[in-house]
């Protein structure tokens, strides 16, 4: 299985090495994140939150690793399932804090919270489609490589 993955990143272009050190260095970030509010604050930690933002707030316990894991290993599905976790967080954070950053805007402007984890999120929108295609041609080339077919036998 290493040698699989060898292969598949060491025919990837540079710039999927740096998208994908992005994608598992943020994704590593938000499960600590999580990690340290739940262990701060029990299951009760997201209580002053909407039920369904506590669950998924609790789920991104699994879901983040799973994504940096995923995307780290090459798996296509890394880049899609980075994406749609992005787009439920940043929902349910947008909705959480409307209110605070109507009321007091310059309260969010730091280089932590809310805008870093937007700017994180732009990135994976950005880049998700890029790089799952990336990473489903260098997967179709290990399969071709590990089966001793050249790739117009198929």
């Amino acid at each position: 299985m290493q040698q699989a993955i060898r292969e598949r990143w060491g025919a990837q272009p540079r710039w999927v090495w740096w998208v994908a050190a992005v994608y598992v260095a943020g994704f590593v970030e938000g499960a600590g994140v999580h990690a340290v509010d739940v262990l701060s604050g029990g299951l009760q930690a997201y209580r002053a939150w909407p039920p369904a933002s506590q669950v998924l707030f609790h789920a991104l316990l699994v879901l983040d690793p799973l994504a940096a894991v995923l995307v780290a290993r090459g798996r296509p599905a890394g880049p899609l399932l980075g994406a749609g976790i992005m787009v439920s967080d940043l929902v349910a954070n947008w909705w959480g804090n409307w209110d605070g950053l109507m009321r007091h805007p310059l309260d969010y402007l730091q280089f932590v919270g809310l805008p870093v984890m937007t700017l994180f999120g732009l990135f994976v929108f950005a880049t998700a489609a890029p790089l799952r295609r990336a990473l489903r041609g260098s997967a179709r080339s290990s399969r071709v490589a590990a089966d001793g077919l050249a790739p117009n036998a198929r």
